[in-house]
């Protein structure tokens, strides 16, 4: 388990981003890794489709500099839900990448535990990235002492609203105070719109309402030991969060039959004139807004209010992995150090970089450089799916679902998070 306190200073920007991965080996060095001075390598990512080209060409130029040849393989689309077993499925095959592209937290940490993936600690000194990267954006790569990925990217959640929408409800400005965010509601549903545009299929994009939710309710302090399982789940300010959570559903406040609908589709509503704002990251700038055919300079950005301060987000770190098994790991690292360059970042259109001097083209992106300079440099708290193992966090969407549905009342879901936490192998 990952006992440190997960995540509590970068802020999070987002990614067009960039992925990576590589092949296998022999012979051993004095890390235990495998060493054969291959000039192959693969990698796998995630990589979106729209973006995946970029990647290829900062990869087609680290090859022609180094003389290695580098197979991109992509499961786009895939999220969590997919991803990483596909990645598992081919290490315990014998035949993973030799770099891959991972979340952090328990999403990153059993292949960590599981030795899969190498300690990349003396290439942390070899190229310095301790003093290059955002020295949170480290932790959240780092597991149980052990520094098993370096950093890429660093998101953070936030409100992207339609100034149009909030014109005609006569919402005049972001809200400022979690009584005020109701306040804006109830004016943008009675002028006609859905306030948020969120769904529930899968669990992940509604979660991101429960979670600023537990956050207003609960505080900083209590929210990071709810997520670690240092405190229980069953006590009035979770409930008071399942609470809201059931309310924003009943009022009205989030679309009819939620639960059933996809993220995918329901996310762009805000740029289409269906909803008024979402809750999401600075990568919907380029690939909702833009991607739309629409202006930054019709939208905006802003951090949910908590009552707290001081205020944070939801956020969560990418990053890259080298396979402990990888055929020519002091090449793979140096591919790692290649896509972390503020060059590389800038050509693959990063906006959530981790590397100084790589921040998003305010000209460009003028939204996410907006986050970039102000709510980026916040601390924020662990994005929910990535708090929790798999299984755990499965238990928990379900547990959501259920609340919306009126299958559970708050206090019950209350006890069967606590339930679920208990039962959390740690």
């Amino acid at each position: 388990m990952i006992t440190r306190r997960k995540f509590l200073g970068i802020g999070g920007g987002t990614a067009l981003a960039a992925g990576l991965a590589a092949c296998t080996g022999t012979s051993s060095d004095n890390t235990g890794a495998t060493n054969t001075g291959s000039k192959e390598l693969r990698l796998f990512t995630y990589e979106d489709n729209s973006t995946i080209d970029l990647l290829k060409a900062q990869i087609k130029k680290f090859d022609e500099q180094n003389g290695t040849t580098t197979t991109v393989d992509s499961l786009p689309g895939s999220g969590a839900a997919v991803y990483p077993d596909k990645l598992r499925t081919e290490l315990l095959g014998g035949k993973g990448p030799d770099v891959w592209r991972i979340w952090g937290g328990q999403i990153g940490a059993p292949f960590v535990n599981a030795k899969q993936a190498m300690d990349l600690s003396k290439y942390y000194q070899k190229y310095g990235w301790d003093s290059k990267l955002n020295p949170a954006a480290i932790e959240g790569m780092t597991f149980d002492g052990v520094k098993g990925g370096m950093p890429f990217i660093a998101l953070g959640i936030g409100g992207w609203y339609s100034k149009a929408a909030f014109a005609k409800a006569g919402v005049t400005a972001p809200p400022q105070s979690y009584a005020e965010l109701e306040e804006a509601n109830a004016k943008l549903l009675k002028s006609g719109i859905t306030p948020l545009a969120t769904a529930g299929k899968y669990g992940w994009h509604v979660m991101r309402l429960f979670e600023y939710l537990l956050e207003t309710s609960a505080g900083a302090d209590l929210h990071d030991k709810l997520l670690t399982g240092d405190e229980s789940w069953d006590r009035p300010e979770v409930v008071t969060a399942f609470t809201n959570f059931k309310k924003w559903q009943d009022q009205k406040w989030i679309p009819e039959g939620a639960v059933g609908l996809d993220p995918a589709e329901v996310e762009l509503w805000y740029v289409q004139g269906k909803a008024a704002y979402t809750i999401t990251g600075p990568w919907t700038e380029a690939q909702g807004i833009q991607a739309g055919g629409k202006k930054s300079e019709d939208f905006g950005v802003f951090e949910f209010p908590t009552g707290h301060d001081p205020v944070r987000h939801s956020g969560f770190v990418e990053g890259y992995m080298i396979n402990a098994k990888a055929g020519n790991p002091d090449m793979a690292a140096a591919l790692l150090d290649f896509l972390n360059q503020p060059a590389t970042h800038q050509a693959l259109k990063i906006t959530a970089s981790v590397v100084a001097g790589a921040e998003p083209d305010k000209a460009a992106l003028p939204l996410s450089y907006e986050w970039s300079q102000g709510p980026a440099k916040k601390p924020f708290y662990t994005i929910q799916d990535q708090a929790f193992p798999k299984k755990e966090a499965d238990q928990y969407f379900a547990i959501q679902s259920d609340v919306l549905q009126g299958k559970t009342s708050p206090a019950d879901a209350a006890k069967k998070m606590q339930d679920v936490i208990k039962a959390w192998k740690k």
